[in-house]
């Protein structure tokens, strides 16, 4: 019951012959769903055609090199021992 899967809504629309067809084609040129081509063209038009950014980028603290020296950091910290 309900209308989401994993922060995905449900929704339904109507779309003129030639739309399907278009999009149809679209979806098979990509190699993907109509409905994951769908979604695509109205994130693009929803956002332009950047998706939007995430703002949270650079508000924690911490050293900066954990991506590059993640072995050494897990060892500084003790985790994964018992």
């Amino acid at each position: 019951m309900g209308g989401t899967i994993c922060g995905v809504k449900k929704t339904t629309i109507y779309l003129e012959q030639d739309l399907d067809r278009a999009i149809t084609r679209l979806a098979a040129e990509q190699g993907v769903t109509k409905a994951h081509a769908i979604r695509e063209a109205l994130r693009g038009a929803a956002y332009g055609q950047q998706p939007p950014r995430i703002r949270a980028i650079g508000v924690a603290r911490g050293p900066g090199d954990v991506s590059s020296d993640v072995d050494r950091h897990l060892e500084d910290t003790g985790f994964g021992l018992d």
